[in-house]
């Protein structure tokens, strides 16, 4: 399929960007669906458990509005997929027929949503997607849920990396970007907040932010460094890291991303036709409000 040239799609991107994050009416309210607890900055890692110190006492989040995780249809069917899989690489993946269906009525509810209704028209007049819908679902589930090798077999996905999170050699984290899953795994006691990584503009970032950049611990590994967007919906950030990928051509892409008061590079990581990893990366000082 065609590609453009980079610098446009950056600009293609931010617009359509600040068109979903404007359409995404899933997205929950910092301060009134849940709350966070930032405590402090994480300091510096060489990975492995013993060398984190913990500058965050308390969990991460301190509240979250659990009815919006169950009655939002898009939230409910991403939760289900959560727990399907082995997040140890080097381990081969099963992927058994409910699991398959989990992943279709995952698809079918975000195709739903507003935002998809947005992003997919964007990939059609790129001559990036098919105007068929059911192409469409084919092509995101290939893209998302087929399984590659990362350490071995088939022991990954772009799903599995991105928003349910892996370790690699016992004491890594790789991927894991997701909010939903940091909550969920935080409330079993999986995950253990470190601090966060603050932007050079400010002393700390805001409670309020839809993004941020934290250290944590899971499953006895450590992730020194990630971002992710807080309280955004499943299906923005499937659309946006979709719209990324497709729209790249390099193993590895990045694009200057301006929304709201947010200034990132959206980072995207190609595993042959699949996604490798995506993810935003907040810059450390943004443009004034």
């Amino acid at each position: 399929m065609a590609q453009g040239n980079h610098h446009l799609d950056e600009a293609d991107l931010s617009e359509l960007c600040k068109a979903l994050w404007k359409a995404d009416k899933n997205r929950l309210v910092p301060g009134n669906d849940y709350r966070l607890d930032l405590q402090g900055r994480a300091g510096y890692v060489s990975l492995g458990k013993d060398k984190a110190k913990d500058y965050a006492q308390h969990p991460l989040f301190t509240f979250v509005d659990e009815n919006h995780l169950h009655e939002k249809p898009t939230y409910h069917a991403f939760i289900a997929l959560l727990d399907n899989y082995e997040t140890a690489t080097g381990i081969c993946e099963t992927v058994t027929s409910e699991e398959k269906a989990e992943n279709s009525r995952f698809l079918d509810a975000i195709l739903h949503t507003e935002v998809m209704e947005i992003a997919h028209p964007f990939l059609v007049k790129k001559n990036l997607a098919s105007a068929d819908p059911r192409q469409f679902k084919w092509q995101l589930y290939k893209i998302w849920f087929d399984l590659y090798g990362r350490g071995t077999g088939n022991d990954s996905s772009g799903f599995e990396h991105v928003f349910v999170g892996e370790t690699r050699k016992a004491h890594e984290v790789i991927g894991f970007h997701n909010w939903i899953q940091f909550y969920l795994q935080e409330k079993r006691g999986n995950v253990d907040y470190l601090g966060h990584h603050a932007r050079r503009s400010r002393s700390r970032p805001d409670e309020e932010d839809h993004l941020l950049t934290l250290q944590f611990s899971w499953k006895q590994a450590v992730k020194p460094k990630g971002s992710s967007f807080i309280g955004t919906s499943p299906e923005f950030e499937m659309a946006l890291y979709t719209v990324a990928f497709l729209l790249g051509t390099e193993h590895s892409s990045k694009y200057r991303i301006q929304v709201d008061e947010y200034r990132f590079d959206l980072v995207c990581h190609r595993s042959g036709s699949h996604i490798g990893s995506t993810y935003p990366m907040l810059l450390e000082s943004n443009l004034p409000v």
